[in-house]
């Protein structure tokens, strides 16, 4: 029965992902998961920690404020995208969520340079130190595609977490990007949305990941997921060129240090590891 009901959640969750500006009612999301409306929102906010409608206005927002630092997009048509009826609406939702209107976040998050390869140096800055990461075994569900879109993967890791209770054998959660978004067409990005495990096996649906450890840079960045992007800017455009370090050949990964549902967006802390050689 644990299994019905874990690909129910994973079904609803990739749904509302992938459907922002369609019926996200608990009465369609019930329809998706096969349910009766009562029990599936008891079913739901059990295993998510969270009900559909939160879940639906988070993963909405969070959308909008990818767009609005990495894209152009006017900002009626993100409303429009991501489900709001109206303009007012959505400004609305958005100023409640991130502290800001649609127009200053977007003012204030668009510090990514136009050619940011001609810009080292005018990169906002962040504290970078180096350290001696322990060696990890991860357990994660592969994500490809658009990296701010990774937490659609995240979403299944944790309601799968709960309701095998894993939690007790869970470590650090972090995300493993394998490729670089400034050289590798979007839609073919590979990462990990996963988490330290001190298990004996691989839970099954899941993926086992080794990460080495050793000697790693790591930029400590805070504030909304979506100024991520140009944190590694940062880290690649600031310190680097002077750190007279070099990276190894390993992936970059991220270990999230608060939770995002009960965290505001501007106090969210993320490292940003490079691993060295």
């Amino acid at each position: 029965m644990a299994t019905s009901y874990e690909d129910r959640v994973l079904r609803v969750l990739a749904h509302i992902h992938d459907n922002p500006d369609g019926d996200l009612s608990l009465d369609a999301l019930a329809d998706v998961a096969a349910m009766s409306r009562f029990h599936w929102h008891r079913v739901f906010r059990a295993i998510t920690g969270e009900t559909c409608a939160q879940a639906v206005r988070r993963v909405r927002l969070h959308r909008a404020a990818s767009w609005l630092v990495m894209s152009d997009m006017p900002v009626t048509r993100i409303a429009t995208d991501i489900g709001y009826p109206n303009l007012k609406s959505f400004a609305r939702a958005f100023s409640e969520a991130y502290g800001s209107s649609p127009a200053a976040f977007r003012k204030a998050g668009q510090f990514l340079p136009a050619n940011p390869r001609f810009r080292t140096g005018d990169y906002p800055m962040h504290p970078v130190i180096t350290r001696i990461e322990p060696a990890r075994r991860v357990i994660a569900l592969p994500h490809k595609g658009d990296y701010a879109q990774i937490g659609k993967s995240f979403e299944a890791f944790s309601a799968l977490c709960e309701s095998r209770q894993l939690w007790p054998q869970v470590g650090p959660v972090l995300g493993v990007y394998l490729d670089s978004p400034d050289d590798t067409p979007e839609d073919q990005l590979r990462s990990y949305a996963g988490a330290a495990f001190c298990g004996d096996t691989t839970p099954e649906g899941m993926e086992s990941l080794e990460l080495s450890g050793g000697k790693t840079a790591v930029l400590t960045y805070k504030g909304p997921y979506s100024g991520i992007r140009a944190a590694y800017h940062s880290l690649f455009g600031n310190w680097l060129p002077t750190s007279g370090e070099e990276p190894a050949d390993q992936p970059c990964f991220e270990i999230y240090l608060n939770n995002p549902r009960d965290t505001a967006p501007e106090d969210l802390l993320t490292e940003i590891c490079l691993p060295l050689k």
